[in-house]
């Protein structure tokens, strides 16, 4: 039997309908709000033997009939998820993994398949709702529900769930999950939005939860199913875990006693695991001991925060790790930046390139292309290891999307700077907050080359240790490897000095409460405004010009109706162009040209004939083209790309011409000036003319480049063009001025004297 569950949502029904889809998965609701509809499903399966981890997979299926699309692939239909499904996979998994039991090893998969997508109403906060509320009524153990909304701040007000045009009008795009108590993730970018705005935000949107997580508690009592039983799985017993402390707790507690640094503490902790190992393993198992052991490290490490206010390392809570700046590290790039936190070492470069190299995107979103792209790499070397290396896994594509994110806010316009941009931050060493160096980097490689951004960005990445039973925590700034691994949240914050520009907040306990959010914001800016500091003491703005080798964009403008002229017959004119002049030429539909070359002189040369290209032709008029064809009456010059003109027999010489060979050959470049353009459009050109006025051998103009027509008193015996007048339908008899002395032109072969010869074109 079909169930609907709703509630008003910002003035809209969102609605929960369980009971007639997908009814052999173990959960399966669908969510709709407006035209969107996600439908989500959970499955579960037996653990699997020796496990010790959680085997939580969370799929997120874009499909391109939900906006009427076929897919623009070969096969046309949808292959390897886009950035942004692989997104919104994260972001439902971040906000669920921490709510299921601990101990608790079945195989558990969430898919969430976007059916329609009405490009109003974004799904990724639908989707997140309809993974709780499948999860709650079906036998899974899972300890939610959670609600998740989405929210906007235009023309200064918060704005629940805003549209797609709402979030590019505002300056702020919140999703923030939470239960009943806490808040369990958020993931925020912003257009340096201040604290207290972004704090808000999270308020409002975890009491708009709790009308979902009442829904959802709905559909429980109504259609849930009873909950599966299960054994937690730890092999680590009260008995080993005693024994191991008494073997080995001290010296683990020394060695975060002393602040060692990370590589000195592992191999101590290494050799103490090794002895445990050694001594316990007649009665013990491996996974046993490890898993004690593991346990005892964490308590350590948390204690001696919690307890004395010293971190592993030897810093206090609010202390950041040494910082190291450096830009224009590479010769030949664009630009680049090498930032370094402590063990942390990320070098960024940023390339330039012209509007055609824009990222063409093939996603539900309205959003169809940007120009603006950061991609991030985390080898295997960056902490020391031998592993594959592949195509970028989902966190390299989340760590990338974040530090895009966070400094999208300050990219110029394309009006301000006509580039594609694409940045690339290859992490060399990581010991905590990889993603917050990109950030950084990002802003020094930009600034480097010479991109105006309006304010530089940094990121540092904030923790928790929160004691379970008496609520005390410390939360520390700048985290390093083993926080983040044993500590209880990973709150990710990036800004100018002016405000927040990206967040992302992630938690391993079940939420956390607003006095630590307030508390850890402010103590965000702080360190976000030492970092800042260190980073100006370098480079405190964009430079002043590009590097050479990046480069040069021209913008210019030329008439709608002249686009077809420039881009020619199947794009041979735009073709010609981009391989005469070695530019790369973008043609806007409003028409628009963005030209582009390393070579300021080719652009130059290119702009040239374009603008001459786009001009009508006129009368006078002299050009320097290549001769593209020769008829017995005649030889066809192309003055501009896609634009020719014929020089009559008897306009190609001030002597006589037999032979059109004699004087031109295919190929040849020759002056010529405008001397009529009939009503048809037909270019009649002369080259006798420029003969006559004295142009010939000293022009230094690239092929295509107008000259001005002629003004100013006339010189002895110099001719005109207008002289001898319009001649409609092209070039006629010769008459006064032309051939011999006198008019006499003499007997042409193959025809009477003074008649032309072959067909008008």
């Amino acid at each position: 039997m079909v169930e609907t569950f709703s509630l008003d949502l910002a003035g809209r029904t969102l609605s929960l309908e369980v009971g007639h889809l997908a009814q052999q998965s173990s959960g399966a609701v669908v969510v709709r709000y407006g035209d969107t509809v996600v439908l989500v499903t959970v499955c579960t399966t037996q653990p699997r033997e020796g496990i010790d981890f959680f085997p939580l997979t969370v799929d997120y299926e874009e499909r391109h009939y939900a906006v009427g699309r076929i897919p623009g692939s070969f096969f046309r239909r949808e292959g390897r998820p886009p950035e942004a499904a692989i997104l919104a996979s994260r972001l439902t998994d971040r906000c669920l993994r921490p709510l299921f039991p601990k101990g608790f090893r079945n195989e558990v998969q969430v898919i969430a398949t976007v059916l329609s997508a009405d490009q109003e109403n974004p799904p990724e906060a639908l989707a997140i709702i309809g993974a709780s509320a499948a999860l709650s009524i079906s036998e899974i153990p899972f300890e939610g529900p959670i609600g998740a909304v989405r929210l906007g701040y235009v023309n200064g007000e918060l704005s629940l769930n805003p549209t797609y045009a709402e979030l590019d009008a505002g300056k702020l795009d919140l999703v923030v999950a939470s239960t009943a108590d806490a808040v369990v993730m958020v993931e925020s970018g912003a257009k340096e939005v201040p604290e207290d705005v972004v704090l808000a935000a999270m308020r409002q949107g975890h009491e708009v939860n709790q009308e979902l997580i009442e829904v959802q508690r709905e559909m429980v009592r109504k259609v849930g199913k009873a909950k599966m039983s299960y054994v937690p799985i730890s092999s680590a017993t009260p008995e080993l875990e005693h024994k191991l402390y008494e073997l080995v707790g001290a010296p683990v507690e020394e060695v975060f006693a002393t602040g060692a640094a990370r590589g000195e503490r592992n191999e101590v902790l290494d050799a103490l695991e090794r002895q445990a190992h050694e001594a316990l393993g007649d009665t013990n198992e491996k996974v046993a001991i490890k898993e004690a052991f593991e346990k005892l490290v964490k308590s350590a490490m948390r204690t001696r925060v919690l307890r004395y206010g010293k971190r592993a390392d030897g810093r206090s809570a609010e202390e950041i790790r040494p910082i190291s700046v450096q830009v224009g590290v590479l010769p030949r790039t664009h630009g680049s930046g090498l930032f370094q936190r402590g063990q942390t070492q990320v070098l960024t470069i940023a390339t330039l390139g012209s509007m055609s190299m824009v990222q063409n995107l093939d996603t539900l979103d309205p959003e169809s292309s940007k120009r603006y792209m950061h991609h991030y790499n985390f080898p295997p070397y960056s902490v020391g290891e031998v592993r594959r290396i592949g195509n970028p896994g989902r966190r390299e594509i989340g760590h990338g999307a974040l530090a895009e994110r966070a400094l999208e806010p300050v990219i110029p316009s394309e009006e301000e700077f006509p580039y594609a941009i694409r940045v690339v931050s290859e992490v060399l060493e990581s010991n905590g907050s990889t993603s917050m160096g990109s950030v950084c980097g990002s802003s020094l490689s930009l600034m480097d080359a010479g991109v105006p951004i309006k304010a530089p960005v940094a990121g540092v990445a904030m923790g928790l240790i929160m004691d379970e039973e008496t609520r005390e925590y410390a939360v520390l700034t700048d985290i390093q490897g083993v926080e983040d691994f044993q500590g209880d949240m990973d709150f990710k914050v990036a800004g100018t000095a002016e405000g927040i520009t990206a967040l992302q907040l992630d938690t391993k306990i079940k939420g956390i409460d607003f006095s630590v959010i307030d508390k850890t914001l402010s103590q965000a800016k702080k360190g976000r405004l030492f970092i800042l500091d260190k980073m100006k003491q370098v480079i405190r703005t964009s430079r002043g010009s590009l590097s050479p080798y990046a480069p040069r964009m021209l913008k210019l403008k030329i008439p709608v109706d002249k686009i077809g002229a420039l881009i020619g017959p199947g794009g041979r004119t735009i073709r010609a162009m981009t391989a005469e002049y070695k530019v790369t030429i973008d043609v806007e539909s409003d028409g628009t040209v963005i030209l582009g070359s390393s070579n300021e002189e080719a652009a130059q040369n290119a702009y040239r004939a374009i603008m001459g290209m786009v001009k009508d032709p006129e009368p006078g008029e002299i050009y320097t083209g290549k001769v593209t064809r020769l008829m017995n009456f005649g030889a066809f010059v192309e003055i501009l790309p896609g634009k020719e003109g014929l020089v009559h027999i008897s306009e190609l010489a001030d002597h006589r011409v037999e032979r059109v060979e004699d004087e031109v050959q295919v190929g040849d470049e020759v002056t010529v000036m405008i001397t009529e353009v009939d009503r048809m459009g037909r270019i009649n050109l002369s080259r006798r003319a420029v003969f006559a006025d004295g142009s010939a051998g000293e022009r230094s103009e690239s092929p295509g480049t107008p000259r001005p027509p002629m003004d100013g008193p006339r010189r002895d015996g110099e001719r005109r063009p207008d002289d001898r007048g319009p001649r409609p339908g092209g070039f006629q008899r010769g008459g006064p001025g032309q051939g011999r002395p006198g008019g006499d032109r003499g007997p042409r072969p193959g025809g009477p004297p003074g008649r032309d010869r072959g067909p008008r074109y």
